[in-house]
């Protein structure tokens, strides 16, 4: 109950149709079915090796950018730490549709409305690509644009699933590593982009509140 108590919060303050006749339940992720990632979903994203969720908050970068920094952070019940999932602006892509290898997808952070962004800006640590949050609610661009690429045999996502995202305009992989800051934002990874693909840029859709896929044709 206390799961199904915090998906109608979660999707209250999202703003979300609730479908009809659909139980509360159905919207907290069940770890022992299989979980598609649709439309309008509020998860998090787990690095796999290090096991943090990418993470952000109201604190610019103090280089670069200057734009909304974004991190990857350690504890699971952070509230700055859910992303929803939309499509790509003027597609038929309706809240509830699955979502398939290949397809470009752009991530909303809850809390400021932001979007996760990347450009040529260099990353604070590691001097990659800067990843940050950028825009709002009617403000989005094609630097919001990352390709969903699939890990193994599976067509759709899936919660659990190991995937990476590629950067559209940069061609970079959403990444992160063990390496720190040590001030605002101390004890939090660097998240960043590289052009190559490695072990480090590999996640999982874990926490969240997952919308029903749409049976509508």
């Amino acid at each position: 109950m206390a799961a199904a108590s915090f998906a109608i919060a979660l999707l209250l303050y999202l703003g979300l149709d609730l479908p009809e006749a659909s139980p509360a339940q159905s919207y907290a992720a069940d770890p022992d079915n299989v979980v598609e990632i649709t439309y309008g979903s509020a998860i998090k994203l787990m690095h796999e090796r290090t096991k943090f969720r990418l993470h952000s908050h109201d604190v610019p970068y103090g280089s670069g950018s200057g734009q909304q920094s974004v991190t990857s952070f350690p504890n699971v019940d952070d509230s700055n730490s859910y992303w929803i999932v939309r499509p790509q602006p003027d597609t038929s892509a309706k809240q509830g549709d699955p979502i398939t290898h290949g397809t470009v997808v752009r991530l909303q952070h809850m809390r400021t409305r932001k979007w996760l962004h990347s450009h040529m800006h260099a990353s604070p640590i590691t001097g990659n690509l800067e990843v940050s949050c950028f825009g709002g609610e009617n403000e989005s661009d094609t630097g919001d644009y990352w390709r969903l690429e699939i890990e193994g045999s599976g067509k759709s996502w899936r919660q659990n699933q190991k995937i990476r995202l590629r950067h559209v305009d940069t061609g970079g992989y959403l990444h992160s590593h063990d390496r720190k800051y040590t001030r605002i934002a101390g004890g939090q990874q660097e998240v960043c982009g590289v052009g190559d693909k490695r072990p480090d840029n590999v996640w999982l859709a874990a926490e969240g509140v997952y919308l029903p896929v749409n049976q509508q044709k």
